[in-house]
């Protein structure tokens, strides 16, 4: 017999590993996690994930070299799959800039790319200059505020009071006013 009892301290343990196959499935069963696994719980998420989001009655205002620009109105802008691309419907453009004539841009459509500040424009495009009394009217008008340049790759038609002229393609430089078109132009005096 055993007369110390700090001896019997390593009796203890015993009963636990013996009886381990009576008491370890109940135990495993409680403890397990509960709604199965979630592998997207465990992967690590972005720092910045796409932010996805619909506005209505939206404004944006394009400024260079700290004066503003453009002024674009929109009845409903969105978010579309790229996160610095901005789709919009029943769009205003206004150039508001001090230093040349005033220029109003409407399109049932368009897209707006952030980053480039390129702006596109489709569907019924309706460029009117009320100064000159000028209207221009196409179905798609790209607008790259690096180059200050407006593109119409497609057909192209500027009713004036004196004149009315068609043309394919139309490059418009805002530094020098002044128009390019390519294929055939028609001009009906």
């Amino acid at each position: 017999m055993i007369k110390n009892p700090r001896n019997l301290l390593w009796l203890l343990p015993l009963p636990l590993f013996i009886t381990y196959p009576l008491w370890q499935p109940p135990l495993s069963a409680f403890l397990a996690p509960r709604g199965g696994y979630n592998l997207k719980l465990v992967q690590p998420q972005d720092e910045s994930p796409m932010q996805n989001f619909v506005m209505d009655a939206v404004v944006i205002t394009m400024t260079s070299e700290g004066k503003e620009e453009w002024l674009i109105d929109a009845d409903r802008a969105y978010t579309t799959g790229n996160e610095h691309e901005l789709a919009m419907e029943t769009v205003s453009a206004m150039y508001i800039g001090a230093d040349r004539d005033p220029v109003n841009i409407e399109s049932r459509r368009g897209t707006y790319f952030i980053n480039q500040r390129h702006l596109i424009l489709v569907d019924h495009v309706k460029v009117t200059k009320p100064t000159k009394n000028q209207v221009l009217l196409s179905d798609r008008l790209e607008y790259d505020d690096a180059d200050k340049m407006l593109v119409s790759p497609g057909k192209v038609t500027i009713d004036t009071p004196n004149m009315r002229l068609h043309a394919g393609r139309m490059d418009y430089d805002f530094a020098t006013e002044g128009f390019e078109f390519s294929d055939r132009v028609k001009v009906t005096l």
